[in-house]
């Protein structure tokens, strides 16, 4: 294993410790921490778990800008969650 690999799993166990998941796409500006979805430096949606069993959903904090909504629609996609505005 050469040293950028070696690296690389540092920095993901690190991201998991600390409670944060990075997705495949938008990688710098999107992060999942907890039940948080976060852009660039905001909080923007979370993520609600329904107490009487029905479906989970991401809810939207407000209206964004193009570029965040982007992010905030590929949240919802690759978590497999409804996005509720």
């Amino acid at each position: 294993m050469n040293s950028g690999c070696t690296m690389l799993a540092r920095t993901q166990k690190v991201r998991a410790f600390r409670g944060m998941r990075t997705f495949d796409k938008y990688k710098q500006n999107l992060r999942q921490h907890k039940d948080e979805i976060w852009s660039y430096s905001t909080h923007v949606a979370t993520i609600v778990y329904d107490k009487d069993y029905h479906k989970s959903h991401l809810k939207q904090l407000g209206w964004w800008s193009v570029t965040t909504q982007k992010h905030i629609n590929y949240a919802a996609k690759e978590l497999n969650l409804e996005l509720v505005k």
